[in-house]
């Protein structure tokens, strides 16, 4: 059985497509988990209404994406779990495609698929990695697909939108915070478990054969173009830079050796240069220059 979980909070024309994807999978054997934190737009109630086979976990407030996913993995039966985003419409042979590549090796506990934008054209991410400066790079980000990623392979680890993983993986990789660690409530959390489970043994694949779709808009982590594209640095909306910083640091710390982040400090520093110079100006200019 696979148990699919979704976190849901106010999106529910989201959850109604994704949800949707996920009734019209080839493979049948699934288990839906609905997780939703406290909306108030009529989510719970369309789920209720048009997807009784779901089970349906009512948090009285929103408890945010990495504990509302742990409920989901606690009260799931399948032996694979699908942590899925509400912005994510799976392709019609999504699970089979992942069970396939999953299946290939008793060491893989998580896989990737091919994650496009809603135009199909445009890539997501076609695996999970840690760049040298110790950020999340998502393969292939932005890129059109031209049958680049077409190659089934090893990768660090999957996205957290889309992330496929063998139950005994979770269950290996569980510390005192969680399957995801619950002080992250979302940004680096998918890496942090990632590297966790590399640093236990586990591997991770990539698959072209699953192929999904990503409503990125519908996150609060964008990318504009310009000099942030250029420097790689990302555009957060108003309050949430504090959050993302202070988790890439933390991912950092919890599974970094101390000789690999010394080899790498060079684009550590390089990084952070740009990233703290960037939010300076950016903070000025908001301020009208005050």
């Amino acid at each position: 059985m696979i148990s699919i979980i979704i976190a849901n909070y106010n999106k529910k024309d989201l959850l109604k497509r994704c949800m949707d994807s996920v009734r019209g999978q080839g493979f049948k054997d699934i288990e839906i988990i609905v997780v939703d934190n406290a909306s108030t737009d009529g989510s719970v109630e369309m789920v209720a209404g048009y997807y009784p086979e779901a089970k349906l976990i009512r948090n009285t407030r929103n408890l945010l994406f990495c504990r509302a996913h742990n409920q989901g993995i606690d009260a799931s039966k399948g032996n694979f779990i699908l942590c899925l985003n509400n912005d994510v419409m799976l392709d019609k042979d999504y699970l089979k495609e992942a069970l396939s590549a999953i299946g290939q090796d008793a060491r893989i506990g998580m896989v990737s698929g091919k994650i496009l934008r809603m135009d199909k054209t445009t890539i997501d991410s076609t695996g999970l990695f840690v760049g040298r400066n110790r950020k999340a790079i998502e393969r292939g980000y932005r890129k059109i697909d031209r049958g680049q990623y077409d190659r089934p392979g090893y990768v660090f680890g999957v996205s957290g939108s889309c992330a496929f993983f063998r139950k005994r993986t979770l269950v290996d990789v569980k510390d005192e915070y969680g399957y995801f660690d619950e002080r992250f409530g979302f940004y680096y959390e998918d890496l942090d478990l990632c590297w966790r489970a590399q640093r236990k043994g586990w591997k991770a694949y990539y698959t072209p054969k699953a192929v999904a779709c990503h409503v990125r808009a519908a996150t609060a982590l964008i990318y504009k173009v310009g000099t942030r594209k250029r420097w790689n640095l990302p555009y957060l909306q108003p309050g949430l830079e504090a959050r993302y910083i202070k988790n890439r640091y933390r991912c950092v710390r919890k599974n970094d050796s101390a000789v690999k982040f010394l080899i790498n400090l060079p684009f550590i520093i390089l990084y952070e240069l740009k990233l703290w110079t960037y939010l300076g100006l950016k903070h000025v200019f908001m301020s009208g220059g005050e």
